[in-house]
Parts: structure tokens; C-alpha cells; sequence
């Protein structure tokens, strides 16, 4: 068994989407001084590798701390995308279930600290946004800071149909070949989303 961490690191240098606020992390007990070492921050809850809750985008969606713990994990589908493109046809031969977590490489991690990769990205299509709320996934995830553009249907598309989103991941090329697992746990707030520690557990 390997554990793949999926995760970005976080700190005041993580990109944000453009507009969100920037990441602050200041000393609230220095160890020298205080005995005791602590922080203060200062964040979005879609800063990073974060899940989206129905309430991001969905009035009256269910809020992160609603959703059942077991979302949060599933047996893990890698897709890799040709071009850049979505391909309907890779999700219908792929034996996708029932509560699997649905995770698309594109290739963009590598243009995570680039402005390029908060703007030229591929959208979801409708299509296969609809395939995998049929199929009952748990959550999809992508290396992209986000499965469409404005004003974000697939988005609503998705979390209205009961799928959340995993955005910002990494190191996604790892699972290529493997038989995984994913677990996804987000801070168990009652809000739209947050920050998670996102890692695969091959089999």
C-alpha cells in the first residue's frame, strides 16, 4: 500500500482564485517568548486543495457539516484528459459506481503559480456533469481551481445532483495505473467549504 499525497501546500504564497482574499498567517505565541508556539489565520474556504459544498453555489445546499462523513471517501476513478479535453466515452468504459470519487488529470498542476491557470482551463461539459450525478459518484476532482467558468452552472449542476467538487489538486499523475482510494476530509465547518488534506491509498 503507497499513500499519495493529493494535496497543495498552503501558505501566504498559495494562489487564490482572482478576487478571493489572500492567505494570512501571523504568529499569535512565539515559543521563545511565550512558551507555547501558535497562528492566527486568515483565509478563504476555496483557498487551495478545498471542497465545495452545496452551499457555495446552491441557495438553501446543504452546508459541509450536513453532508455524511462517508462522502468524503470512495474508491478513487482516474481520468486522464487527451488535450485538454473531456471525453464522455473514457467515463462510459471507466465501470464507474455508486459512491466512487471521480478524479480528471488535465495536466494543469503544473501551472498552478501562473496566472494562465486561473484562466485558461477546460469546462465540464453538461454531459458529463450529468453522467456522474446518474451515477451517483460521492465527490469529482480535478487539478483546475474549477469544473467550469462564469456563472458556474456546472457547478450548480453538480452540487444540486448531490456530487462535490474537489478543486486544486496535485501530483495527480501518480495515480495512473493504481488501484486507489481517495479520502477527502474538509474541517468540519458549517459553511460552503474548506480547505483539505485530499490523499489516495492505492490497493
Amino acid at each position: 500500500m503507497k499513500v499519495i499525497d493529493l494535496t497543495v501546500l498552503l501558505n501566504e504564497d498559495t494562489p487564490v482564485y482572482p478576487g478571493d482574499p489572500k492567505t494570512i498567517i501571523k504568529p499569535a505565541g512565539v515559543l521563545e517568548k511565550d512558551g507555547y508556539a501558535d497562528h492566527q489565520i486568515t483565509l478563504s474556504t476555496h483557498v487551495g486543495t478545498h471542497i465545495d459544498a452545496p452551499a457555495h453555489m446552491v441557495l438553501g445546499g446543504e452546508t459541509l457539516d450536513k453532508i455524511p462523513t462517508e462522502q468524503f471517501m470512495g474508491r478513487g476513478v482516474y481520468i486522464k484528459l487527451d488535450a485538454k479535453k473531456f471525453d464522455l466515452k473514457k467515463l462510459e468504459v471507466a465501470g464507474i459506481t455508486k459512491g466512487d470519487i471521480v478524479i480528471f488529470d488535465t495536466g494543469l498542476a503544473g501551472d498552478y503559480h501562473k496566472q494562465s491557470y486561473f484562466e485558461d482551463y477546460p469546462q465540464i461539459p453538461n454531459d458529463v456533469a450529468q453522467f456522474l450525478i446518474d451515477k451517483k459518484v460521492n465527490m469529482v476532482g480535478m487539478d483546475m481551481c474549477s469544473p467550469d467558468h462564469e456563472p458556474f452552472e456546472i457547478h450548480k449542476v453538480l452540487l444540486s445532483g448531490g456530487v462535490l467538487i474537489i478543486e486544486n489538486l496535485t501530483n495527480l499523475v501518480k495515480l495512473n495505473g493504481e488501484t486507489f482510494e481517495i479520502i477527502a476530509l474538509p474541517l468540519n465547518l458549517e459553511i460552503d467549504g474548506s480547505p483539505a488534506r485530499v490523499i489516495a491509498r492505492t490497493m
